[in-house]
């Protein structure tokens, strides 16, 4: 919203030192987002005159047409002589009167104006246009060609408003009050103490029987609606500058006296205004919702095809606006223009002023893509009991500036409503605000907003019309906050009790991802949406639990509707965006939530926002959310470590996933079991299914290995990507988050190597701990460092693996003999296990 500040100077008696900046400071302070202080004409410099052309010389020879005029600029050139002026615009003629800049002047933009030959003539200033005065958009882009009446030699600085400062506001979408000088100059007297010159306190006459016929056939749409007749307008009347003028300040072009009236109106208001010429309204007006297939054609000259929701205005032909947002070309407005082409101009003209649904105008808006101001109004709440007020004043400023006759007729058609009441505790800003007011602070801020108080400790608040933001006792406290002063309220650091620190979980959090980065692994933070059809792209089946999703009601995109059950989606998308720029080692992880719905849906209740909600209240709206396990992955393509001067390099491999998946494991505290597995996107002969033993049953957390050829070639991923995947809040639980120091023995250790043969199928997983368990507590570690599967010296179908057996006591040096029945005792268990024996 733009707001000159010499318009917003007209309801409120600011001080003269008062600049754009300074208001704008408590604006801010009181909560407005004023986002810049325009300065128009801060670099302008006259003689800026008014000047009436005595003759125009056409000019030959050249490739445009250029004409040499004189012009009478009274005594603002010194001598009385005519100024001789050198223009190449052709919108204006012998007689018209014309702004005119004369020699020593600087226009806009620090151009300076001097006397210089052209064209073979000497120019002694310029005829400007508005776009050279910097004036905005008049719609011609021509020659200013001003009102006959204007004077001669007048200063046209002054004349045309050139010199002003303009605040441009962002309203948020609970404000649209402030859509309107209204509503800003409310806020600016509020903010300066000073009383406010309310531009809608007019006298109204009451509805009659006289007024224009009007059928409201859906009053939820249309709850009031004020018609007002004008009739005799002047075919030559055209809207004077200083309306013109405050209509291109806000941002709005001029076009016939007619729509800019009802545009200044609505400017100054805050209430959208439309005018129908009477004589193309045929009939009743009405409001209803559109019929399935009805067209339309809107004043931008488009044919929209209409919805069944979709509230119009019509007439006994059919729709002849779309209510709230823009009229119908079949009953426009035509102007003196369209009188000199030929046509008639409009001489009776319908004034609408209502209120309508906030909500169907805004989806209205956005079907037809659409939005029009007076649309962004209605649809941010517009003041109902302003309809009236708007309508007469439009009226009024017809009849003084077109010549018309308002006529008896008053039509109002409203809805019964009772006016909104809150019951407040006095106290109740105070606590919000930790701050104390006390009750005669609060009531007079929330009577400065306009609202009726009564009571003593307990407040019955009646919230003014212009204000259907203010719906319950916070919203009228934040009033009290932002008109003491946001920057007022203390700067207090909460005091957490002794002791208390990061929990055990985000210790964990922030262990992992520390050992993953020193592990060469990069973090990568995704946004948790994703469509469901990437499970198909990951090959889920069609009854995998990770299917079921939480959907959101408002997606931020319609492609990605749900909230992710796996951390997978946005690490595998942000390893392809990075492998298709160039960066082909990759090696990417991710901590965070998925989102898994509950068998039960329930519905959150409002937090209370004056004291620290209750163990029941936290418990109730826990209860209330999805289910949300703290999950991590990493993903991995392309070289795990590069060749060069020292070596060989190696690619990134199943085994190095399930190594990640181990990192994590040790940080958590926790044991790990890794076993042979198939799922989803893991390729069926690489992956490895990792689970925990949780009072004596294994739980599967997760899973890591190579993904499928068919999923790499579906999402466009490189060659042999590897990725894993686990619970983190499993491991947490089954973890030990007190470290244990190490025991540390001065003794020597004695090895002992064996290689078992077994059965192909048995994991070698299983060998190592019968091992580790029938080894005993001399056991310090064990270490597989061999594989061989040679049929010819082992048999079909089995393997040897060999392991590094490490013993060490803590109190004495071992003997061989102790070692060997070490030794001995854990083959034999392994033996009785999975069937190893030793390998001759």
């Amino acid at each position: 919203m733009r707001v000159p500040l010499s318009w917003l100077r007209e309801y409120v008696d600011l001080p003269a030192t008062e600049t754009g900046r300074d208001v704008q400071a408590k604006l801010i302070s009181a909560g407005l987002e004023v986002e810049t202080v325009e300065h128009l004409g801060a670099d302008l410099k006259g003689p800026l005159v008014v000047g009436q052309v005595l003759t125009i010389e056409e000019l030959e020879g050249f490739k445009k047409p250029i004409r040499f005029c004189t012009v009478n600029v009274g005594q603002a050139n010194g001598t009385g002589e005519p100024q001789e002026i050198v223009c190449g615009a052709r919108n204006f003629a012998v007689g018209d009167k014309v702004v005119v800049v004369l020699p020593g002047a600087t226009l806009p933009g620090g151009f300076s104006i001097s006397a210089r030959k052209t064209y073979g003539k000497t120019s002694h200033g310029m005829i400007c246009s508005s776009d050279e005065l910097g004036m905005g958009d008049d719609g011609t882009h021509g020659i200013i060609v001003l009102p006959p009446e204007t004077e001669v030699g007048k200063d046209a600085i002054e004349l045309l408003e050139l010199v002003d400062e303009v605040l441009d506001i962002a309203v948020t979408a609970n404000r649209g009050d402030c859509l309107s000088i209204r509503g800003v100059a409310r806020e600016t007297a509020i903010a300066y103490g000073l009383p406010l010159r309310d531009p809608a306190l007019l006298d109204v006459p009451g509805p009659n029987a006289y007024g224009y016929p009007v059928k409201i056939a859906d009053p939820t749409g249309c709850d009031r609606f004020t018609a007002r007749t004008v009739t005799g307008l002047s075919a030559e009347a055209r809207s004077p500058i200083w309306l013109q003028r405050r209509l291109q300040k806000v941002g709005m072009r001029p076009i016939s006296l007619a729509v800019d009236v009802t545009n200044y109106v609505m400017m100054e208001l805050g209430q959208p205004l439309h005018a129908y010429d009477r004589s193309l309204v045929q009939g009743t007006i009405g409001v209803r919702r559109a019929q399935e297939g009805e067209k339309i054609v809107t004043l931008d000259g488009t044919e929209r095809k209409l919805h069944a929701e979709d509230l119009v205005i019509t007439d006994d032909r059919g729709p002849i606006g779309l209510a709230g947002v823009m009229g119908g070309a079949n009953t426009e407005i035509a102007d003196h223009d369209a009188a000199a082409n030929g046509g008639n101009a409009t001489s009776d003209v319908v004034i609408e002023a209502a209120h309508f649904d906030q909500v169907s105008i805004a989806r209205t808006a956005r079907r037809h893509k659409l939005s029009s101001e007076a649309s962004r109004r209605f649809e941010r709440g517009v003041d109902p009991q302003a309809a009236a007020a708007a309508a007469q004043r439009t009226v009024d400023l017809l009849v003084l500036l077109a010549g018309g006759t308002a006529e008896a007729g008053v039509t109002e058609i409203s809805a019964p409503s009772a006016p909104h009441t809150i019951s407040v505790p006095a106290d109740h800003p105070d606590k919000v605000a930790g701050v104390e007011y006390g009750r005669e602070t609060v009531v007079r801020r929330l009577q400065e907003v306009g609202c009726d108080v009564y009571g003593q400790d307990e407040l019955i608040v009646t919230v003014p019309s212009w204000r259907p933001d203010l719906d319950d006792i916070n919203d009228l406290a934040e009033e009290v906050i932002r008109l003491e002063g946001y920057e007022n309220l203390p700067s207090t650091l909460p005091r957490p009790p002794a002791g208390r620190g990061l929990t055990s979980r985000q210790r964990l959090h922030r262990r992992v991802g520390r050992a993953l980065a020193g592990a060469g692994y990069v973090e990568a933070l995704n946004y948790p949406f994703v469509g469901e059809q990437v499970f198909d792209q990951l090959g889920l089946d069609a009854d995998d639990p990770a299917r079921r999703v939480v959907r959101l009601v408002n997606p931020l995109s319609d492609e990605e509707p749900a909230l992710r059950t796996s951390l997978l989606p946005g690490l595998l998308a942000a390893l392809r965006r990075n492998d298709g720029r160039g960066a082909h080692d990759l090696a990417l992880f991710e901590t965070g939530l998925v989102f898994h719905p509950r068998d039960e849906q329930r519905v959150a209740a409002d937090l209370p926002v004056d004291r620290r909600p209750s163990e029941d209240d936290l418990a109730a709206l826990s209860a209330a959310l999805p289910d949300q396990p703290r999950h991590v992955a990493v993903v991995l393509a392309g070289a795990r470590e590069q060749a060069g001067w020292w070596g060989k390099g190696r690619p990134a491999d199943w085994a190095d996933a399930v190594e990640s998946a181990r990192t994590i494991a040790r940080e958590a505290r926790a044991e790990l079991g890794v076993r042979k597995g198939q799922y989803g996107p893991w390729h069926p002969g690489r992956c490895a299914e990792l689970f925990v033993t949780v009072v004596g049953e294994e739980r599967v957390v997760g899973h890591a290995g190579e993904l499928h050829p068919r999923v790499l070639k579906t999402l466009g991923l490189p060659a042999r990507t590897c990725a894993m995947e686990l619970d983190l809040d499993a491991l947490e639980r089954v973890g030990d988050d007190i470290p244990q120091a190490p025991g540390i023995s001065t003794f020597p250790v004695a090895t002992q190597d064996v290689a078992l043969v077994v059965d192909a199928f048995v994991p070698a997983s299983e060998v190592e701990a019968a091992l580790r368990e029938g080894a005993g507590e001399l056991l310090e570690s064990i270490r597989l460092f061999d594989v061989y599967d040679n049929a010819e010296q082992l048999g079909e179908g089995r393997k040897s693996l060999a392991y590094a057996l490490r013993f060490r006591a803590k109190d004495r040096t071992l003997t061989v003999d102790e070692a060997s029945a070490a030794r001995d005792a854990a083959v034999a268990l392994a033996g009785e296990r999975v069937g190893a024996v030793l390998r001759s």
